[in-house]
């Protein structure tokens, strides 16, 4: 018997009540997770208070199996540290962002994030160079949550360039979007990591737990923008931020 196709496009209804079904999903593991994040903290933390407490009764042990304990203790202490940064990261991941838009200047925004930045750029040898568009139209921004993407990447560049270097941010408008670029002179990437760098968990330095870009690029996509990466290895890396402009300030 011939398989009949149906011609019938989706209407909008539908696609409107998918999208809502997924969102929903989504909402409900998003708390899930969160949920089993929490209760992994709270014994983790008495882990950690009691490791505290332990190391102090063991300070003014010396004998030779009185400073193995503390040796131990202290392995215990830093794995429970690390355990507490990874479910910190974890739960900013994965948490459900509610954007509190309004229309600002991106470039106000960078000054501001730079400015902040600015003593750990000095100390790592990190020169910052700015190229910001004096005609940038406004879009529309959560300040908090795109204040901590750009944080990721001007961090995860001061990363890649650990003999320092120079990072360029660079933004310019475009028809209807205005994009921002950082381009850093560190060490760059091959093509399989720069393919993975917005992969959950994926990451190239020690102890790093890989959710910080990750996160940028959600809270990138939560603004209705795009990240992109271009690297060459031995060379830097230059990331790319598009951000949508309202059609009325567009218009304008």
């Amino acid at each position: 018997m011939a398989t009949r196709h149906s011609n019938v496009e989706p209407s909008d209804d539908d696609t409107a009540a998918t999208v809502q079904r997924l969102m929903d999903q989504y909402t409900e593991i998003a708390k899930l997770a969160g949920g089993l994040a929490h209760e992994i903290k709270n014994p983790l933390s008495t882990i950690r208070l009691n490791m505290d407490l332990l190391a102090e009764d063991l300070a003014d042990v010396e004998t030779p199996s009185g400073r193995r304990s503390i040796k131990r203790v202290d392995v215990v202490r830093r794995e429970c540290l690390r355990l507490q940064s990874l479910l910190d990261d974890f739960l900013n991941f994965a948490k459900v962002r509610r954007l509190n838009l309004v229309p600002t200047d991106l470039n106000h925004q960078i000054a501001d994030v730079l400015e902040f930045f600015a003593p750990e750029a000095e100390d790592a040898g990190v020169e910052i160079v700015k190229y910001l568009d004096s005609d940038l139209p406004r879009v529309m921004l959560d300040k908090e949550a795109f204040r901590q993407a750009l944080l990721n990447l001007i961090i995860n560049a001061k990363q890649a360039m650990p003999d320092g270097g120079q990072l360029v941010i660079r933004t310019v408008a475009e028809p209807t979007t205005v994009a921002l670029d950082l381009i850093d002179t560190g060490i760059g990437m091959d093509e399989r990591t720069a393919a993975r760098m917005f992969e959950a968990f994926f990451s190239t330095k020690p102890g790093g737990s890989g959710l910080g870009l990750p996160t940028t690029q959600k809270i990138v996509e939560a603004h209705g923008g795009a990240i992109s990466v271009q690297s060459e290895l031995g060379h830097g890396t230059q990331i790319k931020i598009a951000l949508p402009v309202p059609a009325r300030i567009a218009g304008e």
